[in-house]
């Protein structure tokens, strides 16, 4: 019989909060960052590597589980919570202010097409 290590109640809070606001799956997140970070640079030995902060750090968290959570992971989840929530109330009226909100957003881990 295998026990789950008990996890600090704020931990749990914050793991949950983050997975509701990084709604974006890992392998789509990682697609997204790949294509913002490519540029006009070719990848290189490692295209993870060349992933821009700091959706690299999310993409990190997304890939652990609960209990493999180091303190810099709790403060990666916690600064993309309040940055995703900052960012999102923040919508421009309309045009490329627009595109510009979604894709900041989306660098995060957030898509805001996806409902909730």
């Amino acid at each position: 019989m295998v026990r789950e290590a008990r996890l600090d109640p704020e931990v749990e809070v914050i793991w949950d909060d983050f997975h509701a606001e990084v709604n974006v799956p890992s392998e789509q997140l990682r697609q997204w960052l790949l294509t913002r970070g490519s540029g006009e640079e070719a990848f290189g030995p490692d295209p993870d590597l060349d992933l821009p902060e700091p959706g690299r750090q999310i993409l990190a968290v997304l890939r652990k589980r609960k209990v493999d959570l180091t303190p810099e992971d709790i403060e990666v989840m916690r600064d993309a919570i309040t940055r995703i929530r900052e960012l999102s109330e923040q919508k421009p009226r309309r045009g490329n202010a627009d595109d510009e909100w979604r894709h900041a957003l989306l660098d995060l881990g957030h898509d805001v097409l996806v409902e909730r």
